[in-house]
């Protein structure tokens, strides 16, 4: 087996020539889960490009509108204690600190996170429910995917060969809006079991908006408008969150494996879901992120 080459460039455009080059070569991001895949033999690339060195990867810029963009080398750690990331996108901030542990927090990286697309994982549910988008680059160029439609099924994306996620934009959330997310695990730091994560917005004692999505639901983040529906204009009472659960449940596929039964996950839908809600009201209605 020939030696693996392992290239370190500078800029984006070099970091995709190549990957452009060589069919075989995979970019390193943190390499929380890439070298993890290694590890297991799961994967064999010839060639690592490493973007560390790529400066505009590692940003977090705040727009005056009051979107934020995070670049793909942000790691987990920077974005758990990033202050930017307050009202309605408080949700991806809490995702962030509940991945893994310490270590791998201050490795891994959003953009290796995203373009993995693993159901279990914390962010893509949190980015689906913030109405993230995806800025993904190619040799063709680059283009804005929705978080929505970027994680197409278990550990398959939109992303196309040789495109990498370059950044994560979050669009301004709603006047008052908070956010927040929901895990059940076995135990701290595993996959979880079931999360949800929320984004809502109240009005004159009335939720006048919200996004709801699941991790660990399905074969990718399951978001179901009419559940989203049913709770807008009602004051989030106990009724209009069990519709809510149920269009939820109806619309997962989960899985059994070692973390816990289909069955047990779908038990969990309305329990978390009124948990997040109830947090995140609360968050609305004390001015708090």
């Amino acid at each position: 087996m020939p030696a693996m080459q392992f290239h370190k460039p500078t800029s984006l455009d070099e970091a995709i020539a190549l990957l452009a080059s060589d069919p075989e070569a995979m970019p390193l991001a943190g390499g929380a889960t890439l070298v993890a895949m290694m590890n297991a033999e799961l994967i064999e690339p010839s060639a690592l490009v490493s973007l560390g060195a790529i400066d505009e990867l590692q940003m977090v810029e705040a727009a005056a509108d009051g979107g934020v963009r995070i670049g793909a080398m942000v790691c987990h750690a920077a974005l758990a204690a990033d202050a930017r990331l307050a009202a309605g996108h408080a949700v991806v901030r809490q995702a962030a600190a509940e991945i893994a542990h310490p270590t791998v927090r201050n490795i891994g990286t959003i953009g290796g996170a995203v373009a993995h697309g693993d159901p279990s994982s914390d962010l893509p549910a949190a980015l689906v429910a913030a109405d993230a988008v995806i800025e993904a680059a190619g040799p063709a160029g680059r283009r804005d995917i929705a978080a929505e439609d970027f994680f197409e099924d278990y550990l398959t994306t939109a992303l196309e060969e040789v495109e990498m996620v370059a950044a994560i934009r979050l669009p301004a959330s709603p006047a008052g809006a908070a956010g927040h997310y929901e895990k059940f695990a076995r135990v701290h730091g595993d996959y979880a079991t079931l999360s949800v994560a929320v984004m809502l917005a109240m009005a004159g004692g009335e939720c006048s908006f919200t996004r709801i999505a699941l991790a660990a639901a399905g074969p990718k983040p399951v978001r179901i408008e009419a559940a989203e529906t049913r709770l807008v204009g009602s004051s989030l009472d106990d009724g209009a969150i069990a519709d809510a659960a149920n269009l939820l449940v109806e619309a997962s596929d989960p899985v059994d494996d070692v973390r816990g039964s289909a069955e047990f996950r779908l038990m969990l839908v309305p329990r978390l879901l009124a948990r997040a809600i109830a947090v995140a009201r609360s968050q609305t209605e004390g001015g708090g992120a």
